[in-house]
């Protein structure tokens, strides 16, 4: 058994600017659910606007400014089954708190495998 794991990557997921207007108050998804445990991820906000995220699609978790990102290492350096992640099956989810006229929010998502 090999204790080495592989990056891996899933594609990335968007929303552009005028969907995220179009759903008005409310959370849009980006993109689909992840399809792996998530252990690394990029969110770039490169609209004009600061957007509200949210993990559940109820409940605001973390504002972000216009051309703002976050990169998160969540557990990139445990084994392929302890540590913290992003579900298997959760899904990132946006909307307005200023109005964005252009640009989209890219989620980048990473994941671990044995080698």
């Amino acid at each position: 058994m090999s204790l080495a794991v592989r990056l891996q990557t899933e594609p990335v997921r968007s929303i552009t600017a005028a969907t995220i207007v179009a759903g008005g108050a409310a959370y849009s998804g980006i993109g689909t659910a992840m399809t792996h445990p998530i252990r690394m991820f990029l969110l770039q906000n490169l609209t004009d606007a600061s957007l509200m995220f949210s993990f559940d699609g109820i409940n605001d978790h973390f504002p972000m400014p216009p051309n703002g990102y976050l990169i998160l290492d969540i557990t990139a350096n445990k084994t392929i089954t302890t540590g913290y992640f992003l579900a298997e099956g959760q899904r990132l989810y946006v909307k307005v708190l200023g109005t964005p006229t252009d640009g989209s929010v890219y989620f980048s998502v990473f994941y671990g495998a044995d080698v």
